[in-house]
């Protein structure tokens, strides 16, 4: 087993084809690149799920996860205040997954879903801890944090300020079994409004995914909140299992209630797009930047583009429709077993730091394969904007 991790590039915005890094050979060292954060052993068909992190006003870094496989529902939460080098587990949250982590000052959110069946579709909640995490209120009523009832689904996905409001995207499943096709909507709360409060939040209208759109896309996922530079509100969403380069970009109005997209002209080009990514605009480099699970030349062959996850590049854009590929930022062989997915990060000065669902050997074996994650680990881009297209 392989793995490479980039050398700092000496020009901006390459192709991929021109990309280089540095070899490290590790074989027989079962640790993944970065920091483990937690290990569930592969052999007990635990797997890890919706990585999240956020860095609160002290500095420190608090981090999420749930389970899937046999295990599934719970939530855990881990806060490390040395910057990432060592992390320490503090709360165990239940009946919570694929949540999201959000700060509004020293309060700490987690948005996501209460699960009712086995697929975890549930209630859309909200969770707050005024302690750093330590603690967590319980979302028993529409005072409390239950917002709205129902077979809802997400994923740790941004949640963006824009005029006066939090705007974070959702999807509904609407029954309790299956995969997809989901309909996406956007929700959004003032920012001076009690986040608990069901009836302060709004919803748009939703939009089921139509398979006729996109030769070969089943449904849309996992939508990114993003303010264009218009000042737009977008839900740009995951496109499974078409082309692995395509998003959905959806556009809602002003008043967070109507959602339109028109699938002859809404459909953009984001390399990896077919997996989990995580948009953010950065106001110093006056650019959009994402990870994404992009499929390296070496291994386009005949598994499924959307379980190709072995690779993590750095990608900006300056108008959310074209994409450049700056780095890659982990890569390793056998695509099959292994892979650095589900990525969620934050800015950090002149950094970007992630949380990675990492599929690789530990001390049980391998896992079963590279959707199979049985790692939680942590990573950090030095100076993200150097060299990057002026």
């Amino acid at each position: 087993m392989k793995v490479k991790r980039t050398l700092k590039m000496i020009v901006g915005c390459l192709l991929i084809t021109n990309l280089c890094w540095a070899g490290i050979t590790q074989e027989g060292d079962t640790l993944p690149p970065g920091v483990v954060i937690h290990n569930a052993p592969a052999i007990s068909h635990e797997y890890i799920g919706s990585p999240s992190i956020v860095i609160m006003p002290d500095g420190t870094y608090i981090a999420s996860h749930d389970y899937f496989g046999k295990k599934l529902s719970d939530t855990y939460i881990y806060r490390s205040g040395d910057r990432g080098n060592s992390w320490t587990p503090i709360a165990k949250l239940e009946s919570l997954t694929w949540a999201t982590l959000f700060n509004r000052g020293k309060e700490l959110y987690l948005i996501g879903i209460s699960p009712k069946v086995t697929m975890g579709y549930g209630d859309f909640v909200v969770r707050r801890s005024l302690d750093f995490g330590r603690s967590w209120t319980e979302p028993k009523d529409e005072k409390s944090g239950l917002i709205r009832c129902g077979f809802y689904h997400c994923a740790p996905v941004p949640v963006v300020r824009h005029k006066g409001k939090y705007w974070r995207a959702m999807e509904n499943m609407g029954q309790e079994w299956g995969w997809g096709p989901f309909s996406a909507l956007m929700t959004s709360i003032s920012c001076e409004a009690d986040l608990l409060d069901a009836g302060q939040w709004n919803f748009s209208n939703e939009i089921r995914y139509d398979s006729s759109w996109k030769e070969g896309a089943t449904a849309w996922l996992e939508g990114n909140a993003v303010v264009t530079r218009e000042g737009e509100v977008k839900d740009i969403l995951r496109v499974a299992y078409g082309p692995d380069d395509v998003a959905a970009m959806t556009s809602v109005s002003e008043d967070g209630k109507i959602m339109t997209f028109n699938p002859e002209k809404d459909f953009i080009k984001l390399p990896g797009a077919g997996k989990k990514f995580t948009i953010r605009y950065d106001k110093k480099s006056k650019k959009y930047w994402t990870l994404s699970n992009f499929i390296l030349e070496k291994d386009r062959h005949n598994i499924d583009g959307g379980a190709i996850r072995n690779t993590q590049v750095l990608m900006c854009s300056d108008n959310l429709t074209e994409w450049c590929i700056k780095d890659t930022v982990l890569t390793c062989d056998q695509p099959e077993l292994y892979g650095f997915q589900y990525v969620d990060w934050q800015f950090d000065g002149k950094d970007i730091v992630f949380v990675s669902r990492t599929a690789w050997r530990d001390k049980t074996g391998n896992p079963p394969r590279q959707h199979d994650a049985n790692y939680m680990t942590f990573h950090r881009i030095r100076n993200f904007r150097a060299f990057s297209k002026k």
